[in-house]
C-alpha cells in the first residue's frame, strides 16, 4: 500500500482492474454464479443496513423534502440521457449497426444504479441521505417508466411485462435494510465506530457489482465473434455519453445553487445506468432479438462509468470543500 502511495496508484482503482481480470480469467458460472448472485444481495443489504444506521432520522426526512435534488436527477435519468441518445442516431450505420444503437438507446432509458451511486456518493463526502432517496426513487420509478419509454421510442412490438416482483425485489434488498438500519441505530453504534468496516462494506460491494457483471458478459459470450474496431467505437460512444452526462450535470448543478455535497449527489446519481435493472428487462422487452448484442452498450458503459466514477469519488475525496459550502446558510 505504501508504494502504491508513493507511487500515486489508487489502490482501489487497482481493485476494480483486479477484479476485472478475475473476471475474465475465472468466470463464475452454474452454482458460481448463483452463490455470487445472492453474496451481492447480501453485501448490498448490509450497505444499506449501515447507511440507514448511520443516519439521523432528521437528515433522512430532510432528504425525502429536498425535491430539487430529487427532480434533477430524474431529470438527467430520464430526460437528458433520452434525448442524448436520440441525437445519437446520426451514427448509424457509419460507427454504430442498428442492434448496437438500439442497445445505446436502451442504455439511456434505464434507471440509475443504486449501491454504486451511494458508495461513491459515500466516498466522495456527499449528501448520503440525498443519495439513497434519489437513487431508489429512480429505480423505483424506472420499473414503470423504462419499459414506457422503449415502447415509444424503439417502437418494440413485444408485449411488455412488469413483474411485482421487480418493485418487491426492490424494497426487500434496499428499502427493509435501510429502515431496519433506523431502527437498530442505537445497537450498531459500535459498527459505525469503526470507519474501516464501513469502508469495507462500500468498496466490497463495488467489486461484487464489477466481478458479477464482467462474469455475465464472459459466460453468455457475448464479447466472441465481435471485432476490435466496433467494440472500441462502441466503447468511446460510451465514453462520450458518460462524459457528457457528467459535464452538464456538474455545470446545471452548480448553476441551480446546489450545494458540493448535493452537486455530488446530482453528478453520481444523474449520471450512472443501472446493469442489474437493465438486463432482466432486456430480456422480456427484446425476446426474440439478439438481446446480448443489444445489452452490450449498457455493459460497456456500466464498467466505464464504475471506472471513471471511482476516479471521480476518490478525487473528490481528497479536495478541500469550498469555503462558500463551510459557510452557514443564511
Amino acid at each position: 500500500m505504501q508504494l502504491l502511495a508513493k507511487l500515486r496508484i489508487d489502490s482501489f482503482m487497482v481493485g476494480i482492474l483486479a477484479t476485472v481480470a478475475l473476471a475474465a480469467l475465472l468466470p463464475a458460472r452454474g452454482e458460481a454464479a448463483e452463490l455470487l448472485g445472492w453474496a451481492t444481495k447480501v453485501a448490498i443489504a448490509v450497505l444499506f443496513l449501515l447507511y440507514g444506521a448511520r443516519l439521523e432520522p432528521r437528515e433522512a426526512l430532510d432528504g425525502l423534502r429536498h425535491w430539487r435534488l430529487h427532480a434533477c436527477v430524474l431529470a438527467a435519468t430520464f430526460v437528458l440521457f433520452p434525448l442524448l441518445g436520440l441525437g445519437l442516431r446520426v451514427l448509424v450505420p457509419g460507427v454504430l449497426t442498428p442492434d448496437l444503437y438500439t442497445g445505446v438507446l436502451f442504455l439511456c432509458l434505464v434507471p440509475s444504479t443504486v449501491q454504486s451511486s451511494i458508495a461513491f456518493t459515500a466516498m466522495a463526502r456527499g449528501n448520503v441521505a440525498g443519495a439513497v432517496v434519489s437513487a431508489s426513487l429512480s429505480n423505483l420509478i424506472g420499473v414503470f417508466v423504462t419499459p414506457l419509454l422503449v415502447v415509444m421510442l424503439l417502437n418494440t412490438t413485444a408485449g411488455v411485462r412488469v413483474s411485482p416482483s421487480a418493485v418487491l425485489a426492490i424494497v426487500v434488498q434496499l428499502l427493509v435494510p435501510f429502515l431496519a438500519g433506523q431502527l437498530l441505530r442505537p445497537r450498531l453504534r459500535w459498527v459505525l465506530g469503526h470507519p474501516a468496516a464501513t469502508r469495507t462494506v462500500d468498496r466490497g460491494s463495488v467489486y461484487l457489482v464489477v466481478y458479477a457483471a464482467f462474469s455475465a458478459g464472459v459466460t453468455e459470450g457475448i464479447w466472441r465473434g465481435l471485432s476490435a474496431g466496433v467494440l472500441l467505437s462502441t466503447g468511446l460512444v460510451c465514453a462520450g455519453l458518460l462524459a457528457v452526462v457528467l459535464t452538464v450535470t456538474s455545470v446545471s448543478s452548480r448553476l441551480l445553487g446546489f450545494s458540493r455535497d448535493d452537486r455530488i449527489v446530482v453528478t453520481f446519481c444523474g449520471s450512472k445506468k443501472s446493469l442489474a435493472t437493465g438486463l432482466p428487462m432486456a430480456s422480456v422487452l427484446f425476446a426474440g432479438h439478439p438481446v446480448g448484442l443489444i445489452v452490450l452498450p449498457l455493459m460497456l458503459f456500466h464498467q466505464i462509468q464504475l471506472f471513471t466514477c471511482a476516479a471521480l469519488a476518490q478525487h473528490y475525496a481528497r479536495s478541500p470543500e469550498p469555503v462558500a459550502d463551510l459557510l452557514p446558510s443564511g
